[in-house]
């Protein structure tokens, strides 16, 4: 059982999370007016509280709430060093509440405790921190100016406006903080929807926001359906961006939707990511990292390694290790002590997984380990199949779950093990595992994919982070992540 500390955060995230949660606009929780949605716990299929069910009347008034917010002087004319201290002061705050935060995100996501406090809490204030250092030093240019005359020419970033941020549920509280952090920086306003799925740590967070005293409007949340409030807020014409993370079937509805009135969009999709290990790898370093690269979260993460391709010197030494580290991960509910891979999202999100097992044991991949599921909550084993081949489902589709694509390479080209890596609609990340400098080049190189990690994995904030093909549009992180909220303007002046 938990330890008696434990136990009293998470009786305060329970509590915290039981009442009905309303929508937050203009800096007021608002009563449920329709039909609640029910939250459950993935670990244990039961309710952990409920939502108010947004339509398109309350997409209305929250981004009315917000644009009155941007053209408001409290805003719009705020000195940057103090739009900086509020951003610090959040980060200050989430900090305070990281224990609470992250019981929450556990009952809301399903992902282990430890996870929740390092991935969701940790991630959340770095990128807070980090988004904020970039509100004093978003600066233009100077441009030399050739036509005739006597001219001054140069640029400025001036925030876009109304940003529509539409989060996952796969990690929502630190990729929310991502969002929030870089459109607060660049002096855009925010319509948040959360996923219906896990938007406790959403909510939580707004009243974050207004306790670091941010001006009311700023952050507004609608939750609701993806289909009502989510359609209606990507349709809206008040939205001047919309940022978008999920699956690119959404992405691709979304682009639809934003195409009448122009919306500017980015979008962070889907991902079916490609480890290669070599033979000179340090195995010591490489099998964990792999391993917790496609079971970590349980497979629900974009980024996720999950196709794998191996070098035929060392394929049965490193699968053989990869298979008892699998072994040893303690599938469970997340406030259980001890616990390294929590449950899937919902019911659904486990059927599909499981289909796609089954798909792949039809095709003739042989299932290694895995492959099962366990009750009451949404769980599914770690999975690993070997003999895969490339035009299989299970290495072709994104299946956002804790299932691995084992396949061998041997004295192929390093272009042929790169073609072989390239070989998929997406283009989100890659990780290669090689002592050898010039192979690491030449594969960072050859790699049409947003990221290439060599030795390792992880986010950095000072990187940008998107996809490549179907992975998306536009970048998340780094000065380009808070860029993206902005337009860029050029002056002239004559003198």
């Amino acid at each position: 059982m938990p330890s008696t500390d434990t136990n009293a955060i998470f009786d305060r995230a329970r509590a915290r999370i039981a009442r009905p949660f309303g929508h937050f606009i203009a800096g007021t929780w608002e009563d449920q007016r329709n039909e609640p949605i029910e939250v459950l716990n993935p670990a244990t299929a039961q309710p952990i509280g409920t939502i108010a069910s947004g339509d398109t009347d309350d997409i209305d008034r929250a981004v009315a709430a917000a644009r009155r917010a941007f053209e408001n002087p409290s805003w719009a004319k705020m000195p940057a060093a103090e739009r900086e201290r509020m951003l610090l002061r959040l980060a200050d705050l989430i900090e305070r509440d990281g224990d609470e935060i992250a019981a929450i995100e556990t009952l809301d996501n399903g992902m282990p405790f430890a996870a929740s406090r390092g991935m969701a809490v940790g991630a959340a204030v770095s990128a807070v921190r980090y988004n904020a250092g970039w509100v004093r030093r978003m600066t233009g240019e100077e441009v030399p100016i050739s036509v005739p005359g006597r001219w001054h020419g140069y640029t400025t970033h001036e925030p876009l406006g109304v940003a529509a941020l539409i989060v996952p549920w796969n990690a929502p509280f630190g990729i929310t903080c991502n969002k929030v952090s870089a459109a607060l920086a660049a002096g855009c306003t925010i319509v948040l929807k959360p996923a219906e799925l896990a938007p406790m740590s959403g909510l939580r967070l707004a009243e974050l926001v207004q306790e670091a005293g941010f001006p009311d409007g700023c952050l507004n949340v609608v939750t609701g359906l993806g289909a009502t409030a989510g359609a209606a807020l990507v349709r809206h014409p008040g939205i001047d961006k919309i940022s978008f993370t999920g699956s690119t079937a959404t992405g691709q509805s979304i682009l639809r939707g934003a195409a009448e009135s122009l919306t500017r969009v980015s979008l962070e999709l889907g991902g079916k990511s490609a480890s290669v290990v070599f033979p000179d790898a340090d195995l010591q370093r490489a099998i964990p990292a792999v391993a917790m690269g496609i079971f970590g979260n349980s497979g629900q993460v974009c980024a996720a390694g999950s196709r794998l391709f191996v070098h035929d010197t060392i394929f049965d030494r490193f699968i053989t290790g990869l298979a008892e580290f699998g072994e040893k991960l303690v599938v469970g509910p997340g406030d259980q002590p001890g616990v390294t891979m929590g449950p899937l999202i919902s019911a659904p999100q486990k059927a599909r997984v499981l289909g796609y097992v089954e798909a792949g044991k039809a095709e003739g991949a042989t299932l290694l380990m895995g492959g099962d599921a366990e009750g009451p909550g949404y769980f599914v084993k770690p999975t690993i199949f070997i003999n895969a081949q490339p035009e299989m489902q299970i290495v072709r589709e994104e299946i956002f779950g804790p299932v691995l694509s084992v396949m061998r390479f041997s004295n192929e080209s390093l272009d042929e093990v790169v073609r072989r890596a390239n070989d998929s609609i997406y283009g989100l990340s890659a990780y290669i595992w090689t002592q050898n400098l010039s192979t690491a080049h030449a594969m960072a190189s050859g790699l049409r994919t947003g990221s290439v990690k060599v030795n390792g994995s992880g986010m950095e904030f000072a990187l940008p982070f998107g996809g490549f093909k179907q992975s998306g549009l536009g970048r998340e992180n780094g000065r380009a992540g808070v860029e993206a909220f902005t337009e860029k303007k050029s002056v002239m002046i004559g003198y």
